[in-house]
This record gives structure tokens, C-alpha cells and sequence, in this order.
């Protein structure tokens, strides 16, 4: 989950503050609206129509949670690990993929909850080549060792070290000690396990509530300083 902290905080952090900060999600977009933002960031990359196509279907991420997964996990990590699916999803769908975006993001959401559940069975010893891990470019499921068997792209390498480096110079001057440990311990940075909130709360002795307000004011505080 490190290189998706990362990745939200540079990309698109502010669709999961949205859902934190009002627990409200946009009306879907109309078809016309969708054919036009979609015909925006395919050609041109326009980083404004991703952003409008990501948030207008998070009540599709909404709606798989509650459908399928709406007992005995925490909703808040559900619906985290649904968002990244939905950006995966908006990143690599194409109009000639002859589906609709919404069929194609269920598909890429379920995948990465999917992933997320099966990843919460393992111990850190029981991991296999075959392991589902991430989706290609057509919604297909990529095992670790397909991912294993791809060039390294150095310069993609390069520009996450610099992130990296940037965002602990940020998290060191913008946030106080509190502060700090949650986004440690929420994110496995620094050494830190990933925990849930609830973990968390429960490891400093502070309510569950509590945590998810410092959390969201740490995020909000990165946010604004990384840009």
C-alpha cells in the first residue's frame, strides 16, 4: 500500500478526502458527459476529465461494497482499496474495449478487494508465484510472477525515489509527532506494519473516531504542502 499512498497523494488524494471529509458521492455522469470526458483524457490526457470520471462513479465503489462485502470488514479500507480499483480502471480503459466504463471499473474494483482479502489471509511467508496482484490494460488479473518477468522501467524508478524523498522531507516539516505515527502505521511507512484504524486506536489508546480525524487532517495538510 506504500506505492498507492504515494500515488493518491500526487494523483488523485483529494477523490479519497472527498469521500472522508462529506461521506456524500457525485451524481454518476450523464451519457453524453461521460462520453466527453472519456474522449478528453484518452486523447489529450486531460488530467481535469480523469479526475471528473474517477468521482462521478465512486458510488459505484459505494455500491460493490455494499452489495458484496458489507459484513465484518472496516468500510473506510473497503472503500480505499475500491478507489484505487475505480483509478486503476479510468487509467487504463479505452472506448474500443466495446464495454461500457462502469462494467469495466466493477470488474477492476471487485479485483482489487479481491486482492486485499486474499492478501489479509496470507502470513508474510505464504506468498506464490501465481498470486494475483494487480490487472493489465483489459481488466486481465497479472500474477507476481508476470509482473516479475517485466522490464524494469528505470526512469519510472528514479521518479518514485524522488517522490519518496519528497513526501518524507513533507511529512517531517508539516506534521507533529501524532500526526506522524498515524500515517506511519496506517500506510507500513517507516518500518510500521499497515494497520487499520481500529488498530491503530486500539495500540494508542485513543478512539477509532480520533484517529480517522488526525488521519484526514494529516492527509489534508500533505495535500495542500505537495502541491
Amino acid at each position: 500500500m506504500f506505492f498507492e499512498f504515494i500515488k493518491s497523494i500526487f494523483n488523485s488524494l483529494f477523490m479519497i478526502l472527498h469521500i472522508n471529509q462529506t461521506n456524500e458521492f457525485p451524481k454518476a455522469l450523464s451519457k453524453e458527459d461521460e462520453a466527453k470526458y472519456l474522449e478528453l483524457y484518452e486523447k489529450n490526457g486531460d488530467i481535469y476529465a480523469k479526475n471528473k470520471l474517477i468521482e462521478h462513479n465512486l458510488r459505484l465503489v459505494a455500491h460493490i461494497i455494499k452489495k458484496y462485502y458489507s459484513v465484518g470488514y472496516d468500510q473506510d479500507d473497503l472503500i480505499s482499496i475500491g478507489t484505487i480499483g475505480l483509478i486503476k480502471a479510468v487509467n487504463s480503459y479505452t472506448s474500443d474495449k466495446g464495454t461500457r466504463l462502469a462494467t469495466y471499473a466493477s470488474r477492476c474494483i471487485e479485483n482489487e478487494i479481491l486482492m486485499h482479502f486474499r492478501a489479509s489471509k496470507k502470513t508474510n511467508g505464504d506468498v506464490y508465484m501465481s498470486d494475483p496482484v494487480d490487472i493489465d490494460k483489459d481488466g486481465n488479473t497479472l500474477a507476481l510472477i508476470d509482473i516479475i518477468s517485466d522490464n524494469t522501467n528505470i526512469v519510472d524508478d528514479i521518479e518514485l525515489k524522488i517522490k519518496t524523498e519528497k513526501l518524507y522531507k513533507k511529512i517531517d516539516e508539516c506534521l507533529d509527532k501524532r500526526e506522524k505515527d498515524i500515517i506511519f502505521m496506517r500506510y507500513g511507512l517507516m518500518g510500521y506494519p499497515e494497520l487499520t484504524q481500529r488498530e491503530i486506536a486500539k495500540r494508542l489508546g485513543i478512539s477509532r473516531s480520533y484517529v480517522s480525524r488526525i488521519e484526514k487532517k494529516a492527509l489534508t495538510t500533505l495535500y495542500k504542502n505537495m502541491k
